[in-house]
């Protein structure tokens, strides 16, 4: 029988409960936290964590899929670039492992890819409010198809640039697809957004399990304790998510995963208090004033919003 850790099992817990609370992927948070507290080897936390994670993705899949909010065209082109993309980015890892301070460059790139899903949860909340005309976001989407015309080149290179990304690092490119599909596609709203990013990551994050069970150094022992406390974790947390502020508790992330990003990129201690800081103290105030400016209109097409859609349900 393996050696299962109860404190990794608590650790799963509470990155599954923030994943099904506010549908954040758990990877911006599982491999720091694993490398921080833990002290895990960086590249047994991000092989482990990308297998884990696999266990989490299907379920939120085949609910968008029924909700008919996933664009399977995108999906096919996205996850033509990304399959690839991530199990190449799980080779890589194994090839270049072998060279003296690999593991600080790959503990740099964690840490960018850490700004970039926290500016690009930044920005998601930012644009629903701008796009919509108001503070609410744009509430439910209704249970249709999304009818755009694909761009294909565009999307496969989206998908391999987040394919890769999700290889070599096991921090999902939610934000960074789902931004860059925001402008590819403007008339998708939030939520099918979401749908599609997190239907394609399917296929991605198994491309990229597979890469990391065959050349990375996945700990069995370490990955079943993280489902045993991740699987219900998530459950709860999607149980109890249209009634939390899934909202506020995303802010909340976003600052963490830019204080975590900083530090792992090299940033001194210094750097990264007055960061943190200044996110804490003037963040609220800026949001503050932007619901400001848009409380009150309303899209015409809105309906009662649910915070689990608000501003985005899924990244990985």
């Amino acid at each position: 029988m393996p050696e299962i850790s109860p404190a990794f099992i608590l650790a799963g817990l509470f990155v599954g409960f923030v994943v099904g609370l506010t549908g954040m992927g758990g990877g911006a948070l599982m491999t720091p936290a694993l490398v921080f507290f833990f002290n895990v080897n960086p590249l047994t936390a991000i092989s482990s964590d990308v297998v884990t994670s696999l266990f989490m993705k299907p379920a939120g899949a085949i609910v968008h899929i029924v909700r008919r909010t996933a664009h399977l065209g995108l999906v096919l082109w996205l996850c033509v670039g990304s399959v690839p993309a991530a199990f190449l980015g799980a080779v890589l890892v194994d090839q270049l492992r072998v060279y003296d301070g690999f593991e600080q460059i790959l503990l740099t790139i964690l840490g960018v890819a850490l700004l970039v899903t926290s500016g690009g949860l930044i920005f998601r909340a930012w644009s629903t409010m701008v796009r919509y005309n108001s503070a609410a976001g744009e509430g439910p989407a209704e249970p249709r198809r999304p009818d755009v015309e694909v761009r294909r080149l565009v999307t496969v290179l989206l998908g391999a640039l987040a394919g890769l990304l999700v290889g070599l690092t096991s921090v999902g490119a939610g934000s960074l697809i789902i931004t860059l599909l925001l402008v590819l596609y403007p008339t998708l709203k939030p939520s099918q957004l979401v749908g599609t990013d997190l239907v394609q990551a399917v296929p991605l994050v198994a491309s990229a399990s597979l890469g990391h069970l065959l050349f990375g150094e996945v700990s069995f022992d370490l990955t079943l304790a993280l489902l045993i406390g991740a699987i219900p974790g998530a459950f709860i947390g999607a149980q109890v998510s249209a009634r939390a502020p899934g909202g506020l508790i995303r802010r909340a992330l976003a600052i963490l995963l830019m204080a975590s990003g900083l530090k792992l990129a090299g940033a001194s201690t210094e750097i990264v208090l007055v960061a943190t800081g200044a996110a804490i103290i003037l963040g609220p105030v800026v949001w503050a004033l932007l619901r400001k400016r848009f409380r009150g209109s309303r899209s015409p097409n809105a309906e009662p919003q649910n915070s689990h859609y608000v501003e985005g349900e899924s990244e990985r």
